[in-house]
């Protein structure tokens, strides 16, 4: 579908060495400080600028197992770029678009070779193949642990295959992504649902020394609203799943529901809102309103992800609530009533998209002994070693543990909690020879 073309354009070789050269490579470098995995963005820019593109992917993956990923749904923004030394003068260096086109140019022309250590420091599950598994995944294959993913959807990457738009992560790039993990000696068991298929027990009795949970949260929060079960409202991970599993082939289009002249309300104002309400012009929806109980300086969505939005026609009503829903036929709505600032106003609606967020499921904790939960159901985690839940050996980390909200900052708590890993399977290892 063309309307799910990447609307971001990769740069050229020429442009990408120019825009490269630009790079002061500051000795304190603030791009750094701004990053969550703190890249190191003067270095490997400074070897792409070389045409050292080998030499550029490897500092890359001293700190980051997705790069193309990153270099397109990061907020460079806020992060990177927004603390570049010529971002003061409007000009910073676009990192961004840098880090992708490295990571892209890397699968087109199969440039990095890892010598990969032989798999014997111990055995770990990772439950999950979102940014978070994936980042534990790559960083302890890299230090030679036999890791195995087990990933519920019949194709792995979570929310980056299924929760964000082909129009900003296309799903090849992801695929390319993980097929480079699984060459550092992954290996995948999809389909396979932990807390159905195996539980946490059965999973150390197969031989794991450590497992970590980076399940995500897929049980949706909900509104207290009048109509709000019709099935007229759909969650917006919801539907964003559909759109891509329709895209794939996997679906029937009629099984999307938004979309064909809809009249569609989103409530939320953080990226996910925003992802929804562009997915929502791109099915062929009337007219998309995005409604926000507060103002625009205070919505958690990039502003440059909110300017490309009005560009495409997405409305935005600020200090505005959804207080009613009416059905209308079948699936359908017939109208919502909205508060602005104490005044009421009925409207027309076909369909409402809820963007307000999620919590964890309860599956993998309810058939588990030790794992405790705080009282919203997030996964109870100790810094020592970091990530470890109150059952020995099992970690838990990215949004089940309600720390991280963006992809980056998922792989920056990963990232953490690898090492937790590694210096409690090999302190368990080295008690086990002792005494034997």
């Amino acid at each position: 579908m063309d309307e799910f073309k990447e609307v971001s354009e990769n740069y050229t070789l020429r442009e990408a060495i120019r825009e490269a050269q630009r790079c002061l490579h500051c000795k304190v470098p603030s791009c750094r400080k701004g990053c969550p995995i703190s890249n190191d963005m003067p270095d490997w820019i400074a070897e792409l600028a070389k045409g050292n593109f080998g030499n550029a992917l490897n500092i890359i993956h001293n700190r980051s197992n997705l790069p193309a990923v990153c270099g397109r749904v990061c907020a460079h923004e806020r992060q990177c770029e927004g603390n570049c030394v010529l971002a003061k003068k409007g000009a910073h260096i676009n990192i961004g678009k840098l880090e992708r086109f490295v990571a892209d140019f890397d699968t087109d022309a199969g440039l990095s070779h890892e010598a990969i250590p032989e798999k014997s420091r111990g055995r770990v599950a990772v439950i999950g193949s979102g940014p978070a598994g994936l980042t534990i995944a790559g960083d302890l294959a890299r230090q030679g642990f036999a890791v195995e993913i087990f990933e519920m959807e019949p194709e792995p990457g979570g929310v980056l295959m299924f929760g964000i738009p082909e129009y900003r992560l296309p799903k090849e790039v992801v695929r390319h992504e993980i097929e480079k993990i699984e060459r550092l000696g992954v290996i995948f068991h999809l389909g396979t649902t932990i807390g159905k298929f195996y539980t946490i027990d059965n999973l150390f009795e197969r031989g794991f020394d450590a497992i970590f949970m980076g399940t995500g949260t897929g049980k949706p929060k909900k509104l207290d609203i009048p109509g709000i079960d019709h099935p007229g409202v759909r969650q917006a991970i919801w539907f964003l799943r559909r759109v891509s599993l329709f895209q794939n082939g996997s679906i029937d289009r009629r099984e999307v529901i938004v979309g064909d002249g809809d009249r569609v309300f989103v409530i939320g104002c953080g990226n996910t809102a925003i992802d929804a309400a562009r997915t929502a012009v791109r099915m062929g929806s009337a007219e998309v309103t995005v409604v926000y109980h507060r103002t625009i300086n205070e919505m958690k969505a990039l502003r440059s992800e909110y300017d490309e939005a009005v560009a495409e026609g997405v409305r935005f009503m600020w200090n505005s609530s959804i207080v009613e829903i009416e059905g209308g036929e079948g699936n359908r709505l017939s109208r919502i009533a909205i508060e602005t600032e104490g005044v009421r106003t009925t409207v027309p609606a076909d369909r409402v998209i809820l963007a307000v967020g999620s919590a964890p499921a309860a599956r993998i904790v309810s058939t588990t002994e030790g794992i405790e939960v705080d009282s919203k159901g997030y996964v109870l985690t100790r810094d020592t070693p970091y990530g470890m839940t109150t059952r020995k050996g099992v970690f838990a980390g990215g949004d089940v543990t309600n720390r991280p909200a963006t992809v980056v900052h998922a792989m920056q708590d990963a990232k953490r909690v690898a090492e937790g890993i590694a210096r409690y399977v090999d302190a368990i290892r080295l008690i086990q020879s002792i005494n034997n």
